[in-house]
């Protein structure tokens, strides 16, 4: 634990120290970066250690996202509260949708995922009189501060972005240590086998899914308050191929896989854009070229090949 903790710490301070070293324009990158890599992370929890494959994260994402956004804009809400709502809302969505998809397993339970997400879309197009659908909410600035703290000011972004990203980055890394985190790995790899050493595999995979939730509920409110805008795009089904590209690019099942695949796809994608109209292609063969040649990501590789302190 103790060169996994120095490893992560060490990543934390280097995002420090860019904060004071960075351009304006990587540092609004890098900030987005690190509210999509906590999205990651969740999906991380639900896929990387448990084996849930889904496609239905957008909906959690979006719920996150809305239910920090209708309350700013509709009611006045203050941003930490709505912040809180965010995440409570993607945690409690996440727990109904469990109760209902897990019933299914593998392509089923992908497919299940995938209706949820496109039904909570196709809500946010039809209830536009409040939501405004493709349109979207422009949250003002004024709506965006807790406290002392103006979200849409670039040095306190980021520094809340970090503090965000830091406590969820060691509270994963913590849950991936711990008793529930070894048990989430073994129902991943043999369901039977945990099944009668005594777990309840339905249990624990409905817990995971309610985690994944509100590391996704985080993400959208944070998104949403940081930045400024509401919009049904980013509850599409895109937002839940995002996370699974970042996980398998970055490395399924290890903490920072989910972060190095957000960093590394976010500014593939933004080179390539400056290069090509065609850079979904420049991307889409960039994955296709990582499965082939080190399927297990960029640090799931490192890990099998021997650093074993990687978590």
């Amino acid at each position: 634990m103790g060169r996994a903790l120095f490893l992560h710490l060490g990543v934390l301070a280097a995002l420090l120290a860019f904060h004071f070293a960075a351009p304006a324009y990587h540092h609004t990158n890098l900030a987005r970066i690190m509210v999509l890599a906590i999205y990651a992370m969740g999906y991380n929890i639900a896929f990387g250690y448990t084996g849930l494959l889904s496609l239905g994260h957008a909906l959690l994402f979006g719920a996150g996202l809305y239910g920090a956004g209708l309350l700013v804009y509709h009611a006045d809400a203050g941003a930490a509260g709505a912040m809180l709502a965010g995440l409570l809302a993607g945690g409690a969505i996440a727990l109904a949708v469990g109760l209902l998809a897990l019933r299914t397993s593998g392509v089923a339970f992908m497919i299940v995922t995938l209706m949820f997400a496109q039904a909570g879309y196709l809500t946010v197009l039809y209830f536009g009189a409040w939501t405004r659908g493709d349109e979207g909410i422009v949250i003002p600035r004024t709506a965006r501060a807790i406290g002392s703290l103006d979200l849409s000011d670039d040095g306190t972004r980021y520094l809340v972005a970090l503090t965000l990203f830091a406590v969820a980055l060691l509270a994963n890394l913590a849950l991936v240590r711990s008793p529930f985190g070894r048990v989430m790995v073994a129902m991943r790899e043999n369901e039977e086998r945990s099944r009668m050493l005594g777990f309840n595999p339905f249990t624990v995979k409905l817990t995971a899914l309610t985690v994944s939730g509100l590391y996704a509920g985080l993400a959208g409110a944070s998104y949403g308050l940081m930045f400024g805008y509401v919009g049904a795009s980013l509850a599409s089904v895109q937002y839940s191929i995002l996370p699974l590209l970042y996980v398998l690019l970055g490395g399924a099942g290890t903490v920072l896989g989910p972060f190095l695949g957000a960093l590394v796809m976010f500014y593939l994608i933004d080179y390539a854009s400056a290069v090509t109209d065609a850079h979904q292609f420049v991307t889409g063969a960039a994955l296709v070229l990582l499965i082939l040649f080190a399927p297990k990501g960029i640090l799931g590789t490192l890990r099998a090949r021997g650093v074993r302190w990687l978590p």
